[in-house]
């Protein structure tokens, strides 16, 4: 595994812009609603939203995710959920992801939220990471997707 280190917003406002621009790009989510949610989060070290980043030694952004309310889903008594986990297909396959999970996990925890919630279709790549299938969610669109949860408390 390589090693990471996680850079949170709220202690690094500096690289917001910056990352408002990357989950942008790769997730085409309007990109003043990244802005707005990494607002939120600088400048506090508690409560949702959270974003985390993994830079490399030149400073760019390799990976990151975030931690919000609700990730455009009809279940939101399911909160906070993960999202925009992404990482530069050049640096996948070394653990990158699995860290940043491990992180906002106990991040969450820390923060005082007892599971942390996540919609996906990547379910082998999430259980190997040890979360659990929980329920079928509805999102704004209309489809249905898998939810997943994971325990802050271990």
């Amino acid at each position: 595994m390589t090693a990471v280190t996680i850079t949170k917003l709220c202690e690094h406002p500096e690289f917001s812009e910056k990352a408002a621009l990357w989950f942008h790009e790769k997730w085409g989510i309007p990109l003043e609603a990244y802005r707005e949610s990494i607002r939120q989060c600088t400048g506090r070290k508690t409560g949702i939203p959270q974003w985390y980043l993994v830079l490399d030694e030149d400073l760019n952004i390799i990976a990151g995710a975030g931690m919000i309310d609700n990730d455009f889903h009809d279940r939101k008594d399911l909160s906070p959920n993960l999202c925009a986990l992404f990482v530069e297909k050049e640096h996948r396959k070394r653990g990158i992801a699995k860290h940043i999970l491990d992180f906002a996990r106990k991040d969450a925890g820390r923060i005082g939220f007892e599971k942390l919630y996540l919609i996906t279709d990547h379910t082998d790549f999430y259980e190997r990471c040890g979360w659990e299938f929980l329920t079928m969610v509805r999102e704004e669109n209309g489809a249905f997707a898998r939810m997943y949860a994971v325990s802050t408390l271990s």
